[in-house]
């Protein structure tokens, strides 16, 4: 918070198990992203503890710590490049076009790639203005697992998404 007298969150206690899926709910303005940005370490926590894997998350660098966060935000943001280059954006080692096209199967994107007449090397436009609402979800989506993280986050990536796409994208989750 801005204010030490007054902490945004107060009197958070969770735990989550390897493999675990968890969802937070919550009225808008009542911290759920602020909780999702403390653990690639956006914002500094000022009191209790954070821990990933039982190590309190300061001790880890954040160059280390955001290398194993997958991050889906709610309006992701794509470069006016390829769909292959947005999708390998940000992996820190060479990857292969076989993981590219194995991350953008599992986010259910491939076979909507594969009508484009360019395929992986389509442009996309700035902000990804080429693509609907859900082809650039299921693309952040397999931004996230190209870089096999050990976790991720997904912050309200529906919120603007119709039922049916909505429903796809929990269950690529």
């Amino acid at each position: 918070g801005y204010d030490p007298t007054q902490p945004v969150l107060n009197n958070i206690n969770l735990s989550v198990a390897a493999g675990q899926s968890v969802a937070l709910l919550g009225s808008t303005g009542s911290g759920k992203t602020t909780l999702v940005n403390l653990l690639p370490r956006f914002y500094e926590y000022t009191d209790g503890s954070i821990k990933l894997d039982g190590v309190e998350l300061s001790d880890y660098s954040r160059v280390y710590l955001r290398s194993q966060i997958g991050i889906v935000e709610q309006e992701p943001f794509l470069f006016s490049k390829s769909i292959k280059e947005n999708i390998r954006l940000g992996v820190d080692r060479p990857v292969t076009d076989d993981e590219i096209i194995s991350a953008a199967k599992a986010a259910a994107i491939h076979d909507t790639i594969m009508t484009f007449p360019d395929g992986y090397e389509t442009m996309v436009g700035e902000k990804g203005v080429t693509l609907s609402g859900g082809q650039k979800q299921r693309g952040a989506i397999a931004r996230a697992l190209v870089n096999r993280p050990s976790l991720i986050l997904a912050d309200e990536p529906t919120a603007n998404l119709d039922r049916k796409t909505a429903e796809e994208i929990y269950d690529i989750l």
